[in-house]
């Protein structure tokens, strides 16, 4: 019974792991399926201009988008055989503990079968029963027999499960190794094809560095439109404040008109009121108060204002491999495969202000509460000052690429108050 007892925590023990590794398992394996839905996008968008007649940076920074991605997806296949790994060593230590105890059921039986057939006639059924000296000391007898033959019995019956517990973890032992060669296998393949990606990074970064001087106008050339946009974006929402703050001055004095002009309190203290909170540096209102934590609660939801394009250009200060070039983005420009495509607002909100960039393109600023998010590079816009829009209705278009790309472009940027932010964080993956 005690060895038993070993066995079974045994092949709970087994048990327990066996279903943590699985559980591993069908986490990395839902990894990997986001993994490889991402590299399939993104090898889309990136075939549409991969071979064009100009490399851009957005092309180079596509490239690395998909290197990374194929970076992670190796490092799932090496999670993934690590976990087979100690699935196999653990396989292995069961099977030798199990060994050990068939040995050991396989010696006690071999004992009493020994000590039985040395004993054989004392342990003759009738003889062993009829000497007995009264009719309950044979009861006893009858008993202490059956007792010993289930005995018996139990001891092949757990040297017969042992046998078939060791051939179950051959078996699995078996599957575990399959398993470990096809994912050694897949591994060799991605590795190679990142080789392949590396190769062609390569290529694109020494055609950008042939060109340093052209690439280093246009990182001039955006920094420019860059700081214009910004003086444009703070003139607007200066100008926002204070028409807030004129709007809350009114409001002050119309309650305070209506309190002096009526000495009733009750209708005093019933008087409506619309004055608008500080918020932080802004005044906002009840609406525009909930309209903002309502845009804050959606952090990593809101929409992406197109419906197909990449982040050619990240936010915040960004270098072109190969070259001592650096530039700067106050948001994230967003290619699309061609101009024209639908810009769409990521959520609701009220139209602050449609104004021209000076290059031909228009640029798109809404306000959601204390939120502000600006579309710029626009060939068109489709909304006007004052104008309430929607999450997902189309303010405008995307003009072509200014820097060289084959496609469209949209400058995206979102303000917290007056302050600039990363915007990926916050739009869906």
């Amino acid at each position: 019974m005690k060895k038993t007892g070993i066995t079974f925590f045994t092949f709970f023990f087994a048990l327990i792991v066996f279903a943590q590794s699985d559980a591993d398992k069908a986490r990395m394996e839902n990894e990997r399926k986001a993994l490889q839905k991402e590299l399939k996008q993104i090898q889309g968008v990136y075939n549409q201009v991969k071979g064009k007649k100009k490399e851009t940076i957005g092309q180079l920074n596509l490239l690395q988008k998909k290197m990374s991605l194929q970076g992670r997806y190796i490092g799932n296949i090496n999670k993934e055989i690590n976990l087979i790994t100690n699935d196999i060593y653990t396989s292995s230590l069961e099977i030798n503990k199990l060994k050990k105890q068939l040995d050991t059921l396989k010696s006690q039986y071999a004992r009493s079968v020994v000590y039985a057939y040395k004993n054989r006639s004392n342990f003759d059924y009738l003889n062993f029963i009829f000497s007995a000296s009264t009719f309950n000391d044979a009861l006893k007898r009858i008993a202490y027999l059956r007792s010993y033959r289930a005995y018996r019995q139990e001891q092949v019956n757990n040297i017969i499960e042992t046998q078939k517990a060791i051939e179950d973890r051959k078996q699995q032992l078996l599957g575990k190794k399959t398993q470990k060669s096809g994912a050694l296998q897949n591994q060799k393949q991605q590795l190679d094809v990142l080789e392949d990606q590396k190769k062609e990074k390569d290529v694109v970064v020494a055609k950008l560095k042939s060109k340093e001087s052209e690439l280093q106008n246009q990182i001039t050339s955006r920094k420019k439109k860059d700081a214009q946009l910004k003086n444009s974006i703070a003139a607007i929402i200066r100008r926002e404040i204070e028409a807030r703050r004129k709007e809350e001055e009114a409001e002050r004095k119309r309650l305070a008109g209506l309190e002096k002009a009526n000495t009733n309190t009750t209708t005093s203290a019933g008087a409506k009121s619309t004055a608008k909170k500080v918020f932080a540096n802004i005044p906002l209102n009840a609406k525009e108060v909930a309209l903002s934590s309502s845009f804050s609660s959606n952090k990593g939801k809101l929409p992406w204002p197109v419906d197909d394009g990449y982040v050619s250009v990240p936010y915040g200060t960004y270098s072109v491999p190969g070259t001592s070039l650096k530039g700067y983005n106050s948001g994230i420009t967003i290619s699309t495969p061609s101009p024209g495509t639908s810009v769409k607002a990521v959520f609701d909100g009220e139209v602050l202000s449609v104004f021209n960039l000076g290059d031909g393109t228009m640029a798109v600023m809404l306000s959601h509460g204390k939120f502000f998010t600006v579309y710029s590079n626009l060939s068109g816009a489709s909304v006007g000052k004052g104008n309430n829009v929607k999450t997902g209705q189309s303010i405008g278009r995307a003009a072509a690429d200014d820097e060289g790309g084959s496609g469209g472009k949209l400058d995206f940027t979102l303000m917290i108050e007056k302050k600039e932010t990363n915007p990926s964080p916050w739009l869906r993956r």
